[in-house]
């Protein structure tokens, strides 16, 4: 506690002191009798270190942020670009970072980059000068070897160079095999990467080994420890009347569990009761983790690490081991269960009018599934009866539950009624349909009442003046949001873009494409212009949502943050007033807990949706030939994307369009023929074939629907010579020789991926008929599913 102390003492002084860099010399003196030299030349190296203050080369030191300079998270994309996210970030912009000038870092590692503002000083850009701490040391790829070398192409296309390996370092690995490589020397300007073999995953094409290399390449951790396993056979599996001191008994109360057919973590319960005809008593029970889970227990550090439960299309990772997960701490029916509640009395304007958070023992009366719920709204006959002894309370609940959506409305939070897929396995393992995730009444009712809760908390907490854990979510960027307006435009949709933009504009601007064929696209465009929700102690409120506070309460089996809330709530409890000498060193703790769960967070959706999407690509091998109905997507200068009805998205290459020369019109979002004028444009209904599935590169190639098998293998051949390209060239990409078997390897690979030439189906007699019927093709599925924000 004490070194955290005195880092905070050295950081104030120069904050407030200092106008100009200072020697350590006349920091010390000013700082004299705090603490003793010793210490203070520790945390000060410390702190450099850290890159929480610079060294300048005269030997002085100051802030970062004073000197130009940004400390943070390097977020890359794709396309070889990247950000900077400022620690702290508060309402500080994020940094862009152009390909040139990372100068060796990589995606999620900790660095310090020199920033540049252009005039208006809104668009910061900047250049990494320091790697402080590298994100991870191990990365998954294809192994390719030369004689007496190899490289291993990551799999994770945020990472641009080729990993170089020597012999010596092989370790067994062969030709087209998934590895995992620890890194030895980092990358530098001119010189890839190097590393050593430490794992071999398989071989291309084995069973189950784009997923494996999916958790690996995320680093999502497989099995519990050994000695995690055995600290969880430590708790008890029932409720003891001596662990119902200090809690408020309310098992006389029908409270119900609402989730999905198959969850086994139910970690929240309800409560609906009318009090008078203007007032409802909204009880929310969420499972008390804190109590089994306690700071810096063995099963604590496992749970911080893991930070979250990831929910992959074929597996679930669990942050907590079964024997919690699923038993003690889920909120099973006609078991006691410990619980925190939060109770909250409520108008039928939505507002909260008063509330309480204590801990308390329920005893759930029901389980129940959205279905179950669902039907009963809907009058089931059969479910009426089985639960007659809740059916008032049901109606209340979707009662409330609609007076808080209004509310939410109102104040401008944002709904973006996007369909989510879910793809069904065989007991193999193999994609057999892919279906929308429904979320209707029955889902939103779950998702108003852990809003509030959520939000009543965050409230709370944040006036105790505690150190607390926010979950918020930033303004949009500017250039984001003149994007938006340039894409509504093409639509007759005004959309006015302001430095301070407020969430109610961009609600108005969605609901004016309600019901036109552009909605689902716009509303896409609208959601990826937002930025990332984080967690952070520095509470700048949730855009999306439109509201002042908000955290993450209603899923501690789940959420590693939200475990937190939980343990900083038992704490006020215990004791309300927080010691000004605890407070610095409890938020410095809470950042680093905050930024490591938006990391692995972060990982866990991008392993889910990596997952789902390889799953589609494996769905769509068995649907070569046949031809769809879909929307145009998305618009660039080598084609377009598609989406079908089912959710998978495929590329139009531009080369492929044989009957026309095809520009790109950026600002329309089109391809538009040099002679014909024809033009494909976001949101577009066309019909198309699926010519080829890559499952390595997962990636589906479409083409346009009525082509004949002359063009089509015309067209296959050219993207196959394509891919063979790409595959040789990534061996050079980042600037060093490429060995030339590594090369004629990948180049075998790719060209052994499933690529067939489809036969014309029954229904396309020629290609204008098919260009005809596809302006009218009709989806046949859509795909919704609810989420807790």
């Amino acid at each position: 506690m004490q070194r955290k102390d005195i880092k905070e003492i050295i950081l104030d002084y120069l904050r407030s002191n200092c106008n100009a860099p200072i020697s350590a010399e006349d920091l010390l003196e000013a700082l004299a009798g705090e603490f003793s030299a010793t210490k203070f030349w520790n945390e000060l190296l410390a702190l450099e270190k850290d890159g929480r203050i610079v060294k300048t080369r005269f030997g002085t030191y100051g802030l970062p942020e004073k000197m130009g300079l940004v400390t943070g998270r390097l977020q890359l994309t794709s396309k070889g670009f990247g950000f900077v996210i400022p620690d702290n970030k508060g309402d500080r912009p994020d940094v862009f970072i152009s390909p040139r000038m990372l100068n060796g870092a990589m995606n999620n590692d900790r660095v310090m980059a020199r920033v540049n503002y252009d005039i208006n000083g809104k668009k910061p850009e900047g250049e990494i000068i320091r790697v402080i701490t590298r994100a991870h040391n191990k990365i998954v790829g294809t192994f390719f070897q030369s004689r007496d070398y190899a490289f291993v192409v990551p799999d994770d296309k945020k990472i641009a160079s080729d990993i170089y390996i020597m012999r010596r370092d092989f370790n067994g690995a062969k030709n087209n095999q998934k590895v995992v490589v620890e890194i030895t020397e980092w990358p530098q300007e001119h010189r890839k990467a190097e590393g050593k073999v430490v794992e071999i995953l398989g071989k291309l094409g084995d069973v189950g080994l784009e997923i494996l290399s999916i958790i690996k390449q995320n680093d999502l951790p497989l099995e519990f420890p050994t000695e995690v396993v055995e600290a969880s056979k430590k708790v008890p599996k029932t409720v003891h009347k001596n662990e119902l001191a200090g809690r408020r008994d309310l098992r006389h109360l029908p409270i119900v569990t609402i989730d999905g057919e198959d969850a086994k973590d139910l970690d929240d319960a309800v409560y609906v009761q009318q009090l008078s005809m203007d007032e409802f008593l909204l009880g929310v029970y969420i499972a008390d983790v804190s109590y089994y889970v306690t700071e810096d227990s063995t099963l604590d550090k496992e749970a911080r690490e893991r930070g979250t439960s990831v929910y992959l299309v074929d597996r679930v990772l669990p942050m907590l081991p079964e024997r919690l997960s699923n038993g003690i701490c889920s909120l099973n029916a006609g078991v006691d269960r410990l619980s925190m509640a939060c109770e909250m009395h409520i108008n039928r304007e939505g507002k909260v009018l008063d509330y309480e958070i204590f801990p308390a023992v329920i005893h759930v009366r029901h389980r129940l599934s959205y279905n179950i719920v669902r039907e009963i709204l809907a009058g089931d006959e059969a479910l009426l009866a089985k639960y007659e002894d809740i059916l008032p309370m049901v109606g209340l609940m979707d009662e409330l539950r609609e007076i808080l959506h209004k509310k939410r409305a109102r104040r401008g939070s944002i709904d973006f009624d996007l369909p989510e897929q879910r793809v069904i396995l065989d007991e193999k393992l193999r994609p057999i349909e892919i279906v929308q995730r429904i979320h209707g009444n029955a889902e939103s009712i779950i998702e108003e009442f852990m809003l509030a809760a959520n939000e009543t908390v965050a409230q709370h907490m944040f006036k105790q003046t505690w150190p607390f854990v926010y979950r918020v979510h930033d303004l949009p960027a500017e250039d984001k949001m003149q994007e938006l307006a340039k894409l509504l435009a093409n639509f007759n949709v005004k959309f006015k873009v302001s430095e301070e933009m407020e969430p109610a504009e961009i609600q108005r601007a969605v609901r004016a494409m309600e019901g036109r064929p552009e909605e689902r696209l716009v509303s896409t465009v609208a959601l990826r212009s937002m930025k990332q929700a984080v967690y952070q102690t520095d509470n700048i409120g949730h855009f999306g949502l439109a509201a002042k506070y908000y955290t993450h309460f209603t899923s501690p089996i789940r959420r590693y943050p939200d475990l937190i809330v939980h343990r900083l709530l038992r704490e006020w409890m215990q004791n309300p007033v927080m010691p000004s000498a605890k407070a610095e060193p409890l938020t410095d703790k809470l950042d680093v807990i905050a930024e490591h769960s938006s990391l692995r967070e972060r990982a866990a959706a991008e392993a889910e949706r990596a997952t789902v999407k390889l799953k589609m690509c494996e769905y769509m091998e068995e649907h070569i030939g046949e031809e769809f109905d879909g929307v145009v997507s998305g618009v660039t200068a080598f084609g377009m994307f598609v989406e079908l009805p089912n959710g998978v998205e495929g590329l139009v290459h531009i080369s492929s369009l044989m009957d026309d020369y095809y520009e790109f019109y950026e600002e329309r979002y089109a391809l538009v023929g040099t002679h014909t004028k024809n033009q494909y444009r976001l949101g577009d209904k066309v019909r198309i074939e699926v010519l080829q599935v890559n499952i390595q590169d997962v990636s589906i190639d479409f083409i346009m629907a009525g082509e004949n098998a002359g063009v089509r293998e015309h067209i296959r051949q050219q993207l196959l010579g394509r891919q063979s390209h790409s595959a040789a060239y990534g061996q050079k990409r980042s600037g060093g020789a490429a060995p030339s078997k590594a090369g004629n390897a990948q180049r075998k690979n790719k060209a052994s991926n499933k690529a067939f030439v489809a036969k014309k189906s029954k229904g396309s007699k020629n290609k204008e008929a098919s260009r005809r019927s596809a302006k009218h093709g009709k989806d046949k599925n859509s795909k919704k599913r609810r989420k807790k924000r």
